[in-house]
């Protein structure tokens, strides 16, 4: 993967487990539409209202070609459609980064082994 797709979501905090059975959902749908999905994550300590998403992709044509298919699958359709009805969902951003070889999923106690 070299591109990934971070979403910042504002959440309703009173509606915290709708947000996290629309994210569960997207475990399902994401990966079988081509996204090589990392995680969504919720608020646990701090700010209660600001959820992530994070998606990675070999190339923003395969992006494309992602949100092509996620366009026509129905569950992907339906989650949607459940965000809008309930409104836990009050503002989206999204950016694309680039991962930095190197410094990316690395697992802990790597750099103490070196030192």
């Amino acid at each position: 993967m070299s591109i990934a797709c971070l979403i910042r979501y504002e959440i309703d905090p009173f509606q915290r487990e709708a947000f996290k059975t629309y994210a569960e959902h997207w475990g399902r749908i994401i990966p079988r539409c081509g996204g090589h999905l990392i995680g969504y994550f919720l608020p646990h300590e701090g700010s209660n209202d600001i959820a992530w998403a994070l998606i990675a992709f070999d190339s923003l044509a395969a992006y494309e070609a992602y949100r092509t298919r996620l366009k026509s699958d129905p569950e992907g359709a339906a989650n949607f459609a459940m965000a809008q009805a309930q409104r836990f969902i009050r503002r989206e951003e999204r950016s694309f980064v680039e991962v930095v070889d190197g410094a990316f999923n690395l697992p802990a106690g790597l750099m103490a082994a070196h030192a």
